[in-house]
């Protein structure tokens, strides 16, 4: 069975750096779509990146120049480096995946099958 877990979320002050890592397990397909998403307390889950088998991504427009996604295929890991943290970064962030590319509709929730447990990042100001 397909499983995803997330690591790397820790408390930071503001301007600091964190990377937070999600490795899965059990998938078979060639082709997938991996993507980050991110829920404050009072929020709605909303779309931080995604990434493809293929390599195509995209972000946040809010995030961009800040974050950065990779992945590695050997090792079924995808990535997101975030530096330069604010406060406003703070939430639950979830690692989730599906069969299939990167779509233009890459930042709704209800396009993906598989869900980690989440990883607390905190940042104080």
């Amino acid at each position: 069975q397909v499983r995803l877990v997330e690591s790397g979320g820790g408390s930071v002050q503001a301007g600091g750096s964190l990377r937070l890592s999600c490795d899965a397990s059990g998938y078979s397909s060639r082709t997938w779509c991996m993507g980050w998403f991110r829920q404050a307390p009072g929020k709605e889950r909303e779309g931080v990146a995604a990434i493809d088998s293929e390599g195509s991504e995209s972000f946040l427009n809010s995030l961009r120049g800040r974050f950065t996604i990779s992945k590695d295929n050997a090792k079924t890991t995808m990535y997101l480096q975030m530096d330069n943290l604010e406060p406003e970064d703070t939430a639950m962030y979830f690692c989730a995946a599906r069969p299939g590319r990167f779509t233009s509709n890459w930042f709704s929730p209800r396009q993906y099958d598989y869900w980690g447990q989440g990883t607390q990042v905190t940042v104080s100001s």
